[in-house]
């Protein structure tokens, strides 16, 4: 997922200019300013709350943390896509071929401005993609149903049309954590370069199976 140069989109909305910029580097990050909607709500708190998270993650090897930056610097969406943690299930396929969306998440609001699905497809479009099989693992008690105003299954369906255009599809797989909740999701996209053998093996994993 290496990139040698960070890569910078322009979007309008209808109340500023916001930039997606990708790659962002822990220096550009500290650099910003994190828009506090990104913290505890009554009903909901968001999986990165202080910008330093953003930072920590950034300078891993291969990390991708994707920003939306309006005019004055500040941070109103940002995408995280990293390498899984060496105890989950999803590491266990090869080294550096599986890589989670860990997060896409935009202030309440700038939501329903198509600013989430820009930053996925920066995420998920650098060329080193298409070796790699990169998911996400939707838990609906991380979901922002009070932000939103959608039930569980309404969540679902959005987080589904928010990643399928970017090539991802929902798979089964028995994962206790996502077994636990009938709403929660588990979505893939296999890149074009991933070998047959990769694809089975990814195929047992999901279930947990050694053939």
């Amino acid at each position: 997922m290496s990139s040698s140069q960070p890569a910078e989109s322009a979007r309008d909305t209808r109340n500023a200019d916001v930039r997606i910029r990708s790659f962002c580097s822990a220096r550009e990050i500290g650099l910003l300013k994190f828009n506090p909607q990104f913290g505890a709500h009554a009903q909901y708190k968001s999986l990165y709350t202080r910008k330093e998270s953003l930072e920590q993650i950034a300078a891993q090897p291969d990390a991708n943390v994707t920003l939306a930056v309006q005019a004055d610097r500040m941070i109103v969406g940002f995408g995280v896509l990293a390498y899984p943690e060496p105890s989950e299930r999803w590491a266990q396929l090869q080294p550096q071929v599986m890589a989670e969306v860990k997060a896409i998440e935009v202030a309440r609001d700038w939501r329903s401005k198509k600013v989430a699905g820009r930053i996925l497809e920066k995420l998920t479009s650098h060329r080193s993609m298409e070796e790699k099989i990169a998911y996400m693992v939707g838990y609906s008690w991380t979901w922002d149903l009070d932000g939103t105003r959608k039930t569980a299954q309404q969540y679902r369906q959005m987080l589904i049309r928010l990643f399928e255009p970017c090539g991802f599809i929902e798979y089964q797989t028995n994962e206790p954590n996502i077994c636990l909740k009938p709403e929660n999701l588990f979505m893939g996209r296999v890149g074009q370069a991933v070998d047959e053998q990769t694809i089975q093996a990814f195929k047992w994993l999901r279930f947990g199976i050694d053939p």
